[in-house]
């Protein structure tokens, strides 16, 4: 039976409550993280916590555990739950008060995590890679805060899977952002280009695992705009995020990517990124980019 952590204690999934006047569940007021586990070892947990306190700090709400705290949390969990490859989900909420749209005092956060089985990337992929489709990008100004609040992402998502596609491309004023979950690539004239950070896209850690990965081994690369058009005509496309690591995109809005087949540069990087995990499950998490 999964294992889970609730402010402060370790339960069976079945045992875990939270008030209805939590805060998370009447205002999706809250923020959240998801890391991948291998090997027993949290991939990038720094960085994850980075993150985590940058959207902890943008909703003004104080981080409830130190670093530290985090990481001894959350290596439990893991062990409790079996070690091996996981995928932790880490939720922190304002907490339960009365209903009223402003701050409560004197409130304290709720503090939950998970883990379950990492699901295991599709068999088929360097074969075939995956389909995405474009969408007119209708979410909020603050897309660089990983909030619980996801309604915009789930709708632009499931018209994807409508459309028998597993992302959703978001387009701005005609400039590419993100996808409904996950950063987007492409990959032109040998080149790799991503979005530039900014507040209508969520900082990726793997997105900045693939550039840190292109910078030592002389891979160019470039964080810029690009239009719907430009990705359109690229000769690769990826689809990158923390538990489905990099999916080549081989159709666009129906039409095949560069020959309709994963590209020889997804494949460079794929090697790389999987020697960078493996070396995470031989010596732990905290391994430099080689």
């Amino acid at each position: 039976m999964t294992t889970v952590y609730l402010n402060g204690d370790y339960l069976p999934l079945a045992q875990a409550r939270v008030p209805v006047t939590d805060r998370g569940f009447v205002f999706g007021d809250g923020v959240y993280e998801v890391i991948p586990v291998y090997g027993a070892h949290l991939f990038r947990l720094e960085q994850h916590l980075v993150r985590l306190a940058r959207s902890l700090a943008e909703i003004r709400l104080a981080n409830p555990l130190s670093g530290a705290a985090w990481r001894e949390v959350l290596q439990n969990l893991v062990a409790r739950n079996g070690g091996g490859d996981q995928s932790v989900y880490v939720q922190v909420t304002r907490g339960p008060a009365p209903r009223d749209h402003a701050f409560p005092k004197d409130v304290r956060p709720t503090v939950y995590a998970t883990s379950s089985p990492l699901k295991p990337l599709p068999a088929d992929l360097a074969q075939n890679g995956v389909a995405a489709i474009t969408l007119d990008d209708n979410r909020w100004q603050r897309c660089d805060i990983k909030a619980i609040t996801l309604l915009p992402n789930i709708l632009l998502r499931q018209q994807a899977v409508d459309a028998g596609a597993v992302e959703a491309i978001l387009i701005r004023d005609g400039v590419i952002t993100e996808g409904a979950a996950s950063n987007v690539f492409m990959v032109r004239g040998g080149v790799l280009v991503t979005p530039a950070k900014g507040p209508f896209l969520l900082p990726g850690i793997t997105r900045d695992l693939i550039l840190e990965l292109a910078a030592v081994n002389t891979i160019p690369y470039e964080e810029s705009s690009f239009t719907a058009g430009a990705l359109r005509h690229a000769d690769e496309v990826w689809l990158t995020s923390s538990t489905r690591e990099i999916l080549p995109v081989t159709r666009l809005d129906q039409r095949p990517v560069g020959n309709g087949k994963p590209g020889p540069l997804w494949r460079r990087m794929m090697d790389l990124y999987q020697f960078y995990k493996q070396q995470v499950r031989e010596r732990g998490e905290d391994v430099a980019v080689v």
